[in-house]
Formats: C-alpha cells, structure tokens, sequence
C-alpha cells in the first residue's frame, strides 16, 4: 500500500489504496513508518507525501474492527503517535499534496508535516459523530490553536467538513490550489527546498517545534533564534550563501 521513491534528493510516499480512500489499518501504519526510515536512511533532502485516487486518507480503516475487542490505546498510542513523531522529527523539509478526505489519522499526517498544499476539493475535519468516537492524531490541538474553541466544537458537534479554501483561509493548513495543480505544486516546492540551505531549514524547523511545545515568550524566542543563527555561521551553506551574495552568484547550497 505505501510506495517510496527517491529522485534528485527527494523522496516521495504515496498512500496507494485508492478502493480504500487510503485507510490505514497497522500493516499500513508500519509500512509508512519503515518508508519514512528508509529515505532518512538514504539522506535526502526533501520528503513529498500524497494520495492515490479520491482522497488524500480517510483516516484509519475500520472495516475489520469489533468495537468490542478494538486495542483503541495500542492502535493509537502504540501505533499511531510514534509514526507522528517520526514523521514530524524527519530531518528534511516535508511536503503534503492533500485532496479528498483528509480525515482522523489522516489529518494527523499532514498535521505532522511541515508543509501542507490542499487541493479546493479537500475534506477537512471531523466526522466522528457519526461514530460515537471523537477526534484524535492532534486533531483538537490543531483546530483549538487556529480556530479557537468555538469554531473547533463546532466542527466536532456538526461534522461539517472544511473545503480546502476554507481550511487554508481559517489558517490550518500553507496554500490551496484546484485540484489539478496541487500535486506538482507540492513536488515542486520541495524540489525547490531540496536545493537550498536545508541545514538552515532544519534549524528553523527546530526552532518552532520548540517555540510551540514551549509556548516560549517573544524575548525567550529571540535568545533562541539567536544561538541558532550563531551555531549556523559553522556551517558550510552559510558561508556559501555569503560568498554567492558578495560574488554575484547562485549559491550552491549542499545542505551541510
């Protein structure tokens, strides 16, 4: 079901179970996990991750499931989270092409991603309800943070679903585009960021990731970017990028 390939320092993970709408069951949760550990293994540069067919995912694939037997903690917490955390630790830029369905452990992953290009036919929020079940892969922290209470209760009390325009205007998700464009937008995005100061973009990575754990004041923030900018001038796509500036050139930037 999950498809990896490597080309010119990018990797591309592709959910491919189209007749599905992308669920997830635990083969497809380990699968994406070990694909994940495969191009950090391989060193590149920047990681695409998509959808085959209708949807982006549809969250997790509960067509075998007993309620009355399900490992709801091991599933999500042994499962579901640790794949979060990889995904979201990756030491490249990550880019999300999402249409369709984005929903529970779906949303999760773009929720986990640092870069998210919805298409205007996304399907974002939570449908839940209709289950007895509740939101879950970081789905209230994300709608709390950008929607406020109300608007996220809203979602959850209603099940109405977010058009891509709508998730991207309401602040979730980077940029929206229609539906046809929105792959090779994203590629080609990453493309882009594969080729630049990606030792830079990981420091930058790392510095919001603790500034949201954190909830870090503005001055404590500064002291941050500070130290990092500092660590940074070791670097050789600093120096780089300096003498490409001085000397009238595109910089050659090799990420280290």
């Amino acid at each position: 079901m999950i498809e990896l390939t490597l080309s010119d320092g990018v990797a591309t993970v592709v959910l491919n179970a189209p007749a599905k709408l992308n669920a997830l069951d635990e083969q497809a949760i380990a699968e994406l996990g070990a694909a994940y550990a495969e191009a950090e293994a391989a060193g590149v540069r920047a990681l695409v991750l998509r959808g085959e067919g209708r949807a982006f995912c549809a969250g997790r694939d509960i067509s075998g499931v007993d309620p009355r037997e399900d490992d709801v903690i091991g599933y999500l917490d042994g499962l579901v989270t640790p794949l979060l955390q990889r995904m979201s630790r990756f030491p490249a830029p990550t880019f999300a092409a999402a249409h369709g369905a984005c929903l529970g452990v779906g949303l999760g992953l773009l929720i986990a991603t640092d870069v998210v290009y919805v298409a205007e036919s996304a399907k974002i929020g939570s449908p839940f309800a209709a289950l007895g079940a509740t939101l879950d892969s970081g789905g209230h922290a994300l709608f709390l943070d950008r929607l406020g209470a109300h608007k996220a209760l809203d979602l959850i009390y209603t099940g109405r679903l977010m058009t891509g325009t709508e998730a991207v205007q309401s602040g979730l998700f980077s940029r929206v585009f229609p539906d046809d464009d929105v792959e090779r937008e994203t590629t080609d995005a990453a493309a882009r960021a594969a080729h630049g100061a990606t030792a830079a973009f990981l420091a930058s990575k790392r510095l919001i990731a603790r500034m949201r754990d954190e909830r870090m004041t503005l001055w404590d923030s500064v002291a941050l970017e500070n130290r990092t900018q500092a660590a940074l001038c070791d670097t050789d796509d600093y120096r780089e990028g300096f003498a490409a500036f001085q000397e009238k050139r595109r910089p050659e930037f090799r990420g280290r």
